[in-house]
């Protein structure tokens, strides 16, 4: 049977690209939304999860990510996911789409925080201090108060959410100061993990990724190992890989 997929539902989002739900309210509701979210799903968006209280194992791709209260989750675009509800947790998600932040970054200069790499991104799981940890839930609860204002404002929208993104990149193993690579490196090097991403499963060859970027296979492969240590065709080959766990998950 295949894993589902599951795309943002741009109908019940206020503000179309960016979304919060209450984890009670979705354990509630699990059983009548077309995809139960405590079984195994592919999702088209992004996801951060704050655990308020309670406690559990969140499924991602193939492994179990232990959660307690205080945590935050961070889930890629098409990551496998899975809920555990068994301890009832409480809590909020922020749900939004790479359009999304596609707008802030037209007006934002953001680290490279939400690449669909794992090895290159902001930490899956992060437990930032206590202190810490109220101001960000403070900045959650007043992003949630704006999404759902009846003159909701975007400005005021971008900066709440990357101030949250901003304070947990810091409690992220990887700093935006410590990045390998420049900006236009960065740009061009998503623009290698989304081709990957969508051809994976025909295309393994490192010189024909190469020629859609117009680039040569040497200056890729250069790229890689400046922004993962691993060459061009060592990704594709994680990439397949992952997609095939991602699949038997």
């Amino acid at each position: 049977m295949a894993i589902p997929d599951v795309n943002f539902n741009h109908k019940q989002a206020a503000y179309q690209e960016v979304q919060i739900l209450d984890l009670n309210l979705l354990n509630q509701r699990k059983h009548q939304l077309d995809q139960d979210p405590t079984l195994p799903h592919r999702i088209g968006f992004y996801h951060l999860i704050y655990i308020n209280k309670g406690q559990g194992l969140h499924r991602i791709d193939f492994d179990l990510c232990p959660f307690r209260g205080g945590d935050f989750i961070f889930v890629r675009k098409n990551q496998v996911n899975a809920f555990d509800f068994s301890a009832c947790p409480e809590g909020r998600i922020v749900l939004f789409t790479q359009r999304f932040i596609d707008q802030i970054s037209l007006q934002m200069r953001l680290p490279d925080i939400f690449t669909s790499y794992p090895g290159n991104s902001l930490s899956t799981l992060l437990s930032p201090e206590p202190d810490l940890c109220i101001s960000i839930k403070g900045l959650l609860t007043e992003l949630e108060q704006e999404l759902t204002h009846p003159e909701a404002n975007f400005q005021i929208v971008m900066h709440l959410f990357s101030a949250i993104f901003l304070m947990l990149y810091r409690v992220s193993s990887r700093s935006a100061s410590q990045s390998p690579i420049s900006k236009e490196q960065q740009h061009r090097f998503q623009r290698f993990i989304a081709t990957l991403e969508q051809q994976c499963h025909y295309n393994r060859d490192a010189s024909k990724y190469a020629s859609q970027l117009h680039c040569t296979y040497k200056k890729l492969n250069l790229l890689c190992k400046q922004a993962t240590g691993q060459t061009a065709k060592q990704l594709i080959d994680s990439f397949t890989v992952l997609e095939a766990k991602r699949r038997l998950v």
